[in-house]
C-alpha cells in the first residue's frame, strides 16, 4: 500500500508511518503533572486532573501503567484508564492554532 492509498489522517501518518511513539512517562503527583517523552525527544505535559480517574488515583495506581501498542497509548490497569498519543497530538495542534490566532488578534 502506498501512502496515497493510505486511509490514515495526518496525525495517524505521523504515528504509524513515521513511528512517533511515547517512550517514557514521568508522573509527579505533588506537581499535578504527567510528562510524556516522545521518540523524537519532544515532551507533552498534562495535569493529573486530565481525567477524573487519574486525578483521584493513589500513587501506586499511577505508577502502575503500561505503554500499549508499542507506545501509541498508555494503559493504567488498576484504573481501567487509557490515553492515546493521537489525542495528545490533536490537542497540541489545536492549542498551537489557538495561540497563533491569539497572537494575530493582538
Amino acid at each position: 500500500m502506498t501512502i496515497s492509498e493510505n486511509k490514515y489522517d495526518e496525525l495517524e501518518k505521523i504515528i504509524y508511518e513515521e513511528g512517533l511513539r511515547i517512550k517514557a512517562v514521568h508522573i509527579h503527583q505533588d506537581l499535578n503533572m504527567m510528562l510524556f517523552v516522545l521518540s523524537n525527544k519532544k515532551t507533552i505535559q498534562r495535569s493529573l486532573d486530565y481525567t477524573e480517574k487519574l486525578k483521584n488515583a493513589s500513587p501506586s495506581e499511577l505508577k502502575n501503567y503500561k505503554l500499549i501498542a508499542k507506545g501509541v497509548g498508555i494503559h493504567w490497569p488498576d484504573l481501567d484508564e487509557d490515553l492515546s498519543l493521537k489525542v495528545f497530538l490533536k490537542e497540541e495542534v489545536t492549542q498551537s492554532i489557538h495561540d497563533i490566532r491569539q497572537s494575530i488578534a493582538l
